[in-house]
């Protein structure tokens, strides 16, 4: 009888796993019936859901071919890591295989992607995505998606920086033949990515034993574990050299499918002339900006015509600045949305519209010229504009009236033009420590989706605190910057913004004023005033730091820690949330702009601003019972006095 099952595991970095035992252990609790139970359970806890049916058919399916390979090549006791999570981000390996070299003697690792697929094609003979009957979209072919999860592991996991060679990674079609298979082949295999199909389980064997030795592999897998988590590359800190010298970010799953989509698009331009839209959707922190970049970096070393397009004044300015320094023919790939009304059709080959939440119903404004008054959906002049135009958006960041980028516009104005049109959802999380318990926590909170607020239940990933006083947020904060952590602070819309400083002023004026508490926005603007950045950089910039931003200057944007500041504009009254749109002094609203519109606009403002800490957040509400209601779903086993800050 194997020992009682071992909890979930959370450690150091966010990284976590739902089970780890040997190969013998697991082969025992699967013969006893126990293991699928011991997992969904675990799942339950860390993931905060329950676990669908397609995950627990896999662990009652497919965990035994493995287990039973081990056994069969005896390696019982080799240590076997179950939905091992990658650092920084919700994707998880299958199992990834712990022990020692049968050669060298040193520690070995193998990531191993299962499948229970009994046959698949090339999708169009593109072997990098492959079609399923059971799927309706492509997917990433499982040679290339676990050499991805390989080369993801090596770049975040401090324990293989010196022995990169002891990693390996293997997909095992365990249903398969090769006959049904066979087109998937066309993707090189190497030491970071193989397959091997049920018909080749003694060679899938032969391999394991080429790997790993009988021997324990416990101590192996604590090394890894325990391994130091490198920071995740931000953004801007590397966009330059994402566009101009060579690839930056490992795109993982879903993000490569994205990649790989644009990409078959441009090839298919190219030699027929076809034209298709490519909608790219994600929440925030899912990669779609890291996308963006690898898709436009890719194409300019190529020498393609692409441009990046957004609505956002801070991030199109920041990635000219940062992307663009020194080098006016990079900052020239970045434009806004109504940069396009005059464009000739199909005069440019790839059109990659970031943010594309923020469209609008025209690209009219009060300074377009009479003659571009036409009236044309901003959507519809993009997809013009371009033979390849590609849109990335979250839908539940609309914070602005009229703003109207959906998938669904998106695909209605495709389909006016007889264009096929490609829809790629990307359900992974790389923003707020790999959290997705977090984000789908935030949508509960905010009531985005049905949900309702639920109570936080830490998952090693997110660090998530409230605060009693702005002051209180504020001295946490600095406090973490002192470790050498970013830090940003920003709040609803609900204070007066000073717009321009009055010649002779030697500070900011202090528009946000909360008891005793004053601090000012961030600036506005493009110009740096009393050393304060401008605006489109105050997300960036250091001294961004002690100016308040609003939702505007922080869309788009991530640091390691965000403080948010809930204003009067949405307050928890008993048992709902209640939106007081006389509490809001954002100009945008006006009295045409109905109740329920600013509801779900105030509520999506939240979310933006709730979802920017990439280790942690700290929240703070300007109303009392909101600030009960909050440390009671933060610390629910802390009564009413708050944890001290540390």
């Amino acid at each position: 009888m194997p020992p009682p099952a071992r909890v979930f595991f959370v450690l150091p970095g966010g990284i976590s796993l739902l089970f780890r035992e040997s190969a013998s252990s697991v082969a025992a609790r699967i013969l006893e019936g126990s293991l699928a139970l011991h997992l969904t359970e675990n799942f339950r806890h860390l993931h905060g859901r329950r676990a669908g049916q397609s995950e627990i058919r896999s662990w009652e399916r497919s965990l035994p071919a493995l287990v039973n390979a081990l056994l069969d090549a005896g390696l019982g006791d080799v240590e076997v890591l179950i939905e091992y999570s990658l650092p920084l981000t919700s994707k998880r390996a299958d199992a990834v295989l712990a022990g020692v070299h049968p050669t060298t003697g040193e520690p070995s690792y193998v990531i191993v992607e299962l499948k229970q697929w009994g046959a698949a094609r090339p999708d169009e003979d593109e072997p990098l995505l492959c079609r399923l009957d059971a799927y309706p979209d492509p997917v990433l072919n499982p040679i290339e998606q676990v050499r991805g999860y390989c080369e993801y592991l090596l770049s975040f996991n401090g324990a293989l920086e010196r022995m990169p060679q002891a990693l390996a990674g293997v997909a095992f079609l365990h249903n398969a033949t090769e006959a049904r298979i066979a087109g998937l082949r066309g993707v090189d295999e190497d030491q970071h990515g193989r397959m091997y199909t049920g018909e080749q389980r003694g060679a899938f064997i032969e391999f394991l034993r080429s790997r790993l030795a009988a021997k324990p592999g416990a101590e192996t897998a604590d090394a890894l574990l325990s391994g130091k988590i490198r920071p995740s590359k931000q953004l801007m800190a590397v966009a330059a050299a994402e566009i101009r010298e060579r690839e930056q970010f490992v795109l993982l799953a879903e993000q490569r499918v994205a990649y790989e989509m644009v990409m078959s698009a441009v090839r298919k331009a190219k030699q027929s002339n076809h034209k298709q839209v490519v909608v790219v959707t994600g929440g925030p922190g899912s990669g779609k900006s890291v996308v963006a970049l690898s898709i436009l970096g890719d194409l300019y070393r190529r020498g393609v015509t692409a441009y990046h397009a957004t609505g956002s004044a801070s991030f199109t300015k920041t990635m000219r600045k940062v992307a663009g320094t020194r080098m006016p023919v990079v900052r020239e790939l970045f434009k806004y949305f109504n940069s396009f009304m005059d464009a000739e059709p199909n005069d440019i080959d790839v059109l990659i519209c970031d943010e594309a939440h923020r469209l609008r119903k025209t690209s009219a404004n009060r300074y377009t010229k009479a003659e571009l008054r036409t009236g044309r959906p901003q959507v519809a002049e993009l997809i013009d504009a371009a033979r390849v135009p590609v849109f990335l958006l979250d839908q539940h960041q609309v914070v602005r009236p009229g703003e109207m980028g959906t998938k669904e516009e998106i695909q209605r104005a495709a389909a006016a033009q007889g264009l096929d049109c490609t829809v790629v959802e990307l359900d992974g999380q790389f923003r707020c420590g790999g959290s997705d318990a977090y984000e789908k926590w935030v949508v509960d909170l905010l009531g985005l989706e049905g949900g309702t607020p639920a109570p936080w239940e830490p998952d090693g990933k997110l660090d998530l605190r409230t605060a009693e006083s702005p002051q209180e947020l504020e001295d946490f904060l600095v406090a973490r910057r002192a470790d050498d952590y970013s830090a940003r602070m920003s709040a609803g819309y609900c204070w007066k913004w000073t717009k321009e400083v009055a010649a002779g002023m030697t500070e900011l004026p202090n528009d946000v004023v909360i008891g005793q508490w004053e601090r000012p926005w961030n600036v506005f603007g493009d110009r740096s005033v009393l050393g304060a950045p401008p605006s489109p950089l105050w997300a960036t910039e250091a001294a961004g730091f002690g100016q308040v931003g609003c939702v505007y200057t922080a869309q788009g944007f991530e640091y390691d820690w965000s403080g948010v500041i809930i204003g009067p504009d949405l307050v928890w009254r008993t048992d709902r949330w209640v939106v007081d749109r006389a509490a809001s002094k954002d100009p945008i609203f006006t009295k045409a702009t109905p109740d329920s519109e600013i509801d779900r606009l105030i509520r999506n403002t939240y979310k933006v601003l709730l979802t920017r800490g990439m280790v942690g957040t700290i929240i703070y509400s300007t109303d009392q019972e909101t600030r009960d209601k909050l440390r009671s779903l933060v610390h629910p086993a802390s009564g009413v006095e708050a944890p001290a800050l540390v």
